[in-house]
């Protein structure tokens, strides 16, 4: 479970390079080695508070600890400091349907209707029920969240969300696409099927998951509820901009997010899931990380829960996980048989230092140096020409409000935060590194803004706003249709092209559809997005094909028949 405060996975501005880690004897990179990056990651860079790394292989185990458990205290992080791992509970889920189906308790087959009350109705789609396997491998066409989702508690966004609210979404939700077509990613899926295991076992989550796999593997430390001991042991969650925050409390989705460990008790788990040590889990733990289907993007696959990714020469077995205060790695490279654990009390991505540790192939995240910035006080005539609502695409807009201290931002299914002037039309937020620039026609009327976050510049569009020659701009609508299909980048991938009442949609695998404008006949470009899509055509006029300008790569894909 991410933090929720980005909308597209961005790529992280190039400023400064950092040398890649030297290997000690063992086959490991030096403590040192490991050290410095954490240090700059935490000191330089501020993106964290306190990080900590595990690694381990079949020749030994280390942890590497730097930072502290909060800003303002004097307690280091270390191999037993607490955090919240939030969505590598995946994981555990995957590997608690795999015991069960060994222990023939259920299939994967079996559909997630057979386990819930007959008052819940779950969606089907063109007479198939959505399977345990579905919601283990993100391809049940249920959305990422629920709509009925609500925000009571910024702060601890989950804890009023009940098994009523998620039963009530279910029985009233219609499938927008087949079951088992296409992988997107669900945090509803998975905390469902966590929801489905414990059902089944006659048990809550927490007991399912410390009976079958923490007690086996000797991990007294994971947990759900904190007990006093593990409280002390805490870290602290921070922000983006490491600012204290409140820790999660997952009580409907548990399987998807809700557990707390440490590093000493991952390390447990990632040995026992690279059979380093001997287990009666051993069969169940094979089954949960052997590839089943494609994971919606190129060289990705999925098993139950762990995502399996092939690239450098290297097979990672891995997932990561980002509540409100922390972000978590845990993966092993099948080839070198070197597993890596990374811990962090910010929401700032880890998962480089995870990658680079197990292969150096896969580079540091090339970060900025912070930037001070100064807030300044701006008229209330200059904060009012800002509110309205800026659409990034249909269903997720931008909301910006005046307040009685400035101006406030809040995203579609995200909490409100304010937005802090640096300039008339400059601000930034003091909660994630991302600023807002406004934008202005010739008249002076506020037309847009743009959203700089991860090295990317967004676009969103002021709903209401005149766009010059927007009907000029038109094609006629043969033109659209004849563009309508799926293109195939690679197996797995597909950008799905539609033409929704004159607007021409693209759609990645597992990504929402985002409207694409035309630059000539067979050129459209994305507003949100530095992308733009080429039609092909052959000689007798008919579209074969499209290429994605994307990053400073051509992308080909077929049209599908």
């Amino acid at each position: 479970m991410r933090a929720l405060c980005k909308y597209l996975a961005l790529a992280v501005a190039v400023v400064l390079a950092m040398s890649a880690h030297t290997v000690s004897a063992e086959g490991m990179p030096s403590d040192d080695s490991i050290e410095m990056i954490l240090r700059d990651r935490v000191d330089l860079y501020k993106k964290s508070v306190g990080i900590v790394v595990g690694m381990v292989d079949r020749r030994g185990r280390k942890i590497v600890a730097y930072g502290k458990r909060d800003l303002e205290g004097d307690t280091e992080v270390g191999a037993n400091t607490v955090f919240e791992i939030g969505s590598v509970s995946k994981v555990f889920t995957g590997t608690l349907l795999a015991d069960a189906v060994k222990r023939g308790e259920l299939r994967l087959e079996d559909p997630v209707s057979r386990f819930l009350p007959e008052s819940v109705t779950v969606p089907s789609k063109d007479g198939k029920e959505i399977t345990l396997l579905d919601l283990a491998t993100h391809r049940s066409g249920l959305p990422q969240m629920p709509t009925n989702f609500k925000l009571a508690d910024p702060q601890n966004p989950y804890a009023d969300y009940t098994v009523e609210n998620m039963y009530e979404f279910l029985s009233g939700y219609s499938l927008t696409r087949p079951v088992g077509e296409a992988f997107e990613y669900s945090n509803l899926g998975v905390g469902l099927l966590g929801h489905v295991l414990a059902l089944n076992a006659g048990v809550d989550y927490e007991t399912l998951m410390r009976t079958r796999v923490c007690g086996p593997l000797g991990m007294e430390s994971t947990v759900i509820q904190l007990t006093p001991d593990l409280h002390k042991r805490l870290a602290g969650g921070h922000t983006a901009m490491r600012q204290p925050t409140s820790n999660w409390d997952i009580p409907t989705f548990a399987g998807a997010g809700a557990i707390r460990s440490t590093t000493e008790d991952m390390l447990r788990f990632l040995a026992a899931s690279m059979a380093l040590v001997e287990t009666d889990l051993r069969d169940v733990m094979d089954e949960a990380h052997s590839a089943r289907l494609p994971a919606g993007g190129p060289e990705m696959e999925i098993g139950f829960g762990w995502l399996i990714h092939k690239k450098h020469e290297s097979e990672i077995v891995w997932h990561n996980g980002g509540t409100g205060g922390y972000h978590s790695f845990v993966g092993w490279d099948r080839k070198t048989g070197l597993g890596v654990v990374v811990l962090s009390n910010s929401t700032n991505d880890i998962d480089d230092i995870g990658r680079h540790l197990m292969n150096p192939a896969f580079e540091l995240a090339k970060l900025e140096l912070p930037k001070e910035r100064k807030e300044i006080t701006l008229g209330a005539e200059i904060y009012e020409s800002y509110v309205g609502e800026y659409e990034v695409v249909p269903t997720f807009v931008l909301t910006v409000t005046h307040e009685p201290e400035g101006l406030s931002l809040q995203a579609t299914g995200q909490s409100k935060s304010r937005i802090l002037a640096e300039a008339e039309t400059e601000f930034f937020s003091n909660v994630v590194d991302a600023q807002i620039s406004f934008g202005k026609d010739e008249s002076g009327q506020v037309t847009h803004l743009v959203l700089h976050q991860g090295g990317q510049d967004v676009k969103a569009m002021r709903r209401g706003a005149i766009v010059p020659d927007e009907e000029s701009m038109q094609l006629a609508p043969e033109i659209l249709d004849r563009y309508v299909g799926k293109y195939e980048l690679v197996p797995g991938f597909v950008i799905a092209i539609t033409n929704e009442g004159g607007q021409l949609m693209a759609q990645a695998t597992g990504q929402p559809a985002i409207p694409i404008y035309h630059d000539s006949e067979t050129r459209f470009v994305y507003r949100v997005v530095d992308a733009q899509i080429e039609f092909q055509l052959d000689d007798a006029g008919l579209v074969v094909g499209l290429t994605l300008f994307q990053g400073g790569k051509e992308m080909p894909a077929k049209k599908m028949e």
